[in-house]
């Protein structure tokens, strides 16, 4: 009784696994039946060459490109390079193939757009779409788990979608040589190994997570810019404050040539005009040993009198024992004319109250020194450093102020013009486009020293 209860539990396990095998066999042969049928409507469907055969061979083993796989039960990759595929890829062929890992239709011939079940096949992780005649805008979106893209060497058109930056395992994405234009998507590919996205019209700045690409993964964009390409020009600060600095210098250069006419149409003396050359000092090595502008100024090791060029022919010590004349005042300090033992004369401005440490001020100083380049822009000669006082050398001009050349000089005593004629009407307007020449040139030296310092920087 017991032996013939035991051979019929043995015979229950060993039928059963068989039984659940032949029942599940159908579905399998369903599934790749299912794939197969959807193949030859997509053969059917798509022009193609001649030596694209698919008969009633095995499908897994005899058909062109067609992988399976391992148990030959789902086709996983479908490869047909240059076999001549023409027109659209129809819906509810190559989209019903869900277990498609690898699709590959380079080289052929397709155009239209592709059919949204085809973009969205759970398993695709690779697709090769380059060298074809798409010419519609980019999906907007593809398989999440897609690993490589290629859609290169195509006419897709359009900006590239902002939803790929949720391919978040993309390692390879090529879409050069299309017409794609608009900025590129600032997405962040953690596993991106190779893109290429020249020979389109992509303009503005290359995202930062993709500045470490080659220079031959952007180039053909004329309007793209940032690393590894040319630095951006700051578009957006020159429309907003740059225009309005330079309109603002124009609208001063407008200003001053209407005043600069009025004041030569009317020729009216000025009677409450001053020399510009009211007092002079009397020689520094008498009673008093040092000029205004020397009080507190001690020459050391680390701060001494900084000549520009071979522009050296006094020393800190002849400066301060110079005789000097206050020729003007305004909030940043006072100008003098200092006229030292060997009857050169110099100006030197004393700065008033300017805190800044001796780099600062050496780095502004070389600033000056270059603006002063341009003919129309005094030269800085030298200039001297202290923490309590700092000193700015020129180049003395006999020529005298603006004043002077639009009105004459007047003596002090006497209120009466001895020196000069004011301009005609001709000079006076040939002097404004001088001055509004000079303040563009300042405004742009000075702009791009900034933008070049802040590129630097970063």
């Amino acid at each position: 009784m017991c032996e013939k209860l035991v051979m019929k539990l043995c015979s229950c396990q060993l039928i059963l696994p068989i039984f659940v095998l032949l029942s599940l066999k159908p579905l399998a042969c369903a599934d790749l039946n299912s794939d197969k049928k959807a193949l030859l409507e997509f053969a059917t469907a798509v022009p193609h060459s001649p030596k694209l055969k698919w008969g009633n061979a095995s499908i897994c083993t005899s058909w062109l490109g067609i992988k399976c796989n391992s148990d030959g039960t789902r086709v996983i990759s479908v490869r047909l390079p240059a076999v001549g595929l023409t027109g659209p890829i129809p819906p509810n062929t190559l989209g019903e193939l869900d277990a498609l890992r690898v699709l590959s239709l380079r080289s052929n011939y397709l155009n239209g757009s592709l059919p949204s079940d085809l973009l969205s096949l759970p398993s695709l992780r690779s697709l090769f779409l380059q060298h074809n005649n798409f010419t519609t805008n980019i999906p907007a979106f593809f398989p999440h788990h897609l690993h490589i893209l290629d859609l290169s060497f195509n006419s897709f058109t359009g900006s590239i979608p902002p939803n790929i930056q949720y391919l978040a395992r993309l390692s390879r994405l090529y879409l050069q040589n299309n017409s794609l234009c608009g900025p590129i998507p600032d997405a962040i590919f953690l596993n991106l190994q190779h893109v290429n996205v020249s020979y389109n019209n992509l303009k503005g700045s290359i995202p930062f997570s993709l500045k470490t690409f080659p220079s031959s993964s952007f180039v053909g964009n004329p309007l793209l810019c940032g690393l590894p390409l040319k630095p951006c020009c700051s578009k957006r600060k020159l429309t907003l404050w740059g225009i309005v600095a330079i309109a603002v210098v124009g609208g001063v250069a407008v200003i001053l040539l209407a005043v600069t006419i009025v004041f030569c149409g009317l020729r009216k003396e000025s009677t409450s005009s001053e020399s510009i050359l009211q007092r002079r000092r009397p020689n520094l090595i008498g009673d008093k040993p040092r000029a205004e502008y020397g009080y507190g100024v001690v020459e050391t090791d680390d701060n001494k009198l900084v000549f520009f060029g071979s522009y050296i022919n006094f020393d800190l010590e002849e400066l301060l024992r110079a005789s000097a004349e206050v020729i003007g005042k305004g909030s940043f300090g006072t100008t003098y004319k200092a006229v030292m033992e060997e009857s050169m004369t110099v100006i030197v401005k004393r700065l008033n109250q300017a805190v800044v440490s001796k780099q600062d001020f050496e780095q502004q100083m070389k600033l000056i020194e270059r603006v002063g380049h341009h003919q129309n822009v005094v030269p800085l000669r030298a200039f001297f450093y202290s923490q309590d006082e700092k000193l700015l050398v020129y180049d003395y001009y006999a020529a005298g102020s603006l004043m002077t050349l639009l009105h004459g000089t007047q003596s002090s005593h006497y209120r009466v013009k001895i020196i000069g004629t004011s301009l005609n009407l001709s000079g006076c307007i040939k002097l404004a486009k001088q001055f509004s020449v000079q303040f563009i040139y300042i405004y742009i030296y000075i702009h791009n020293v900034s933008i070049y310092r802040k590129h630097t920087l970063i």
